[in-house]
């Protein structure tokens, strides 16, 4: 089993993506129906296969992020890729069908945007073993040709959570959820565990848009926008959401409230086309670099010695970060560095579950 030994910094972080494409594409909702594009180079280069999780390349955020790194792979390497969609109403089956059509097509290696194609890719990267997988945000237990691309999301929330505490200005924030399932979870918890050890008296309004297997929390920015604007008429003033592109409906909330901020997720969307009428309310983002985790899976395919396991993608190693665009959190970089030292030296342990 080869892990990873060094992960490369990285200028890739706001480059268009396309999983995590929530840095590029339209403001869009769902899609309805599987989607696929592909690109050929010709020849010796990658051919890689790609299922996204709901929202897909241009959500903005999650998906688009992923996107980059595949973007990153096809420009270096050249070849083909291969591009599919989930659906909200996806059942296990659909997902397995999914990862199935593109191993069977040749694909390698066959990444899954997203801890929903967890049970899926265990069983389709059994029957087909030659075949290098990958999987984002879970753990394939049992599997020795899945390379499981794990992030500290609660290290990068709890640095959210410190600059929400030093920023606000009625005491009172919020955080808002795609759905309710552990990996949103840590989101919330490091999150909280940033504010109240910044400032206990600050009060966190938490609230998730779906819950247990009802994916649409991932995909409607108007459920984003009006949980948003609840929080927002109740007194929050700073907002932090991690729900694919259904935080683009909470930031377009928080931009038409004065004095309010919002917090952004997975990629730097300050930097989305998008949303720059938003933008000047856009105070950081909790920038999850899967584009990295990605990139190292193709390559590593392309060199011939395919990852496998689980490999770790931490604060300290840039897996996660908050984003400086706009100059927004400056005035309070000593204490955000002071916090993150903290968690990378192991003085601050942060929580996964709230």
């Amino acid at each position: 089993m080869r892990r990873v030994s060094k992960i490369a910094a990285a200028g890739i972080a706001t480059a268009a993506l396309a999983l995590s494409a929530t840095a590029c594409g339209s403001t869009s909702s769902e899609k309805d129906k599987d989607t696929s594009s592909s690109s050929s180079a010709g020849g010796k280069g990658v051919k890689v296969g790609v299922a996204y999780d709901v929202g897909g390349r241009g959500d903005h955020s999650f998906n688009d992020s992923a996107a980059r790194g595949i973007d990153k792979a096809k420009a270096e390497f050249g070849g083909e890729i291969k591009e599919l969609t989930a659906k909200t109403t996806d059942t296990e089956a659909d997902r397995v069908e999914r990862l199935t059509q593109l191993a069977q097509a040749g694909y390698n290696p066959v990444i899954g945007i997203g801890y929903a194609y967890a049970n899926s890719m265990k069983q389709v990267a059994a029957k087909f073993p030659k075949t290098s997988f990958g999987i984002v945000d879970s753990v394939v237990e049992g599997a020795n040709n899945v390379d499981n691309i794990v992030f500290t999301e609660e290290q990068g929330s709890y640095l959210a959570g410190v600059a929400a505490a030093l920023k606000t200005k009625t005491d009172h924030v919020g955080f808002i959820g795609g759905v309710d399932v552990p990996l949103i979870k840590k989101f919330e918890a490091g999150f909280v565990q940033g504010v109240k050890d910044t400032k206990p008296g600050v009060k966190v309004d938490p609230q998730y848009l779906s819950h247990g297997s009802d994916t649409s929390g991932f995909a409607s920015p108007d459920k984003g926008k009006a949980a948003a604007q609840g929080m927002l008429d109740n007194g929050a003033d700073v907002i932090y959401t991690a729900a694919g592109s259904s935080g683009n409906g909470a930031i377009e909330a928080v931009a038409g409230k004065k004095g309010a901020w919002a917090i952004g997720v997975d990629s730097d969307q300050y930097n989305q086309a998008s949303l720059a009428k938003y933008k000047a309310s856009i105070l950081t983002s909790v920038v999850k670099n899967v584009d990295i985790g990605v990139y190292d899976l193709v390559k590593s395919v392309k060199d011939g010695k395919p990852l496998t396991g689980t490999n770790s993608y931490p604060l300290a190693k840039d897996g996660v970060s908050l984003a400086t665009s706009g100059g927004f959190i400056d005035d309070i970089k000593p204490k955000l560095d002071e916090a993150k030292k903290k968690i990378v030296d192991g003085q601050i342990k942060v929580k996964t579950t709230p």
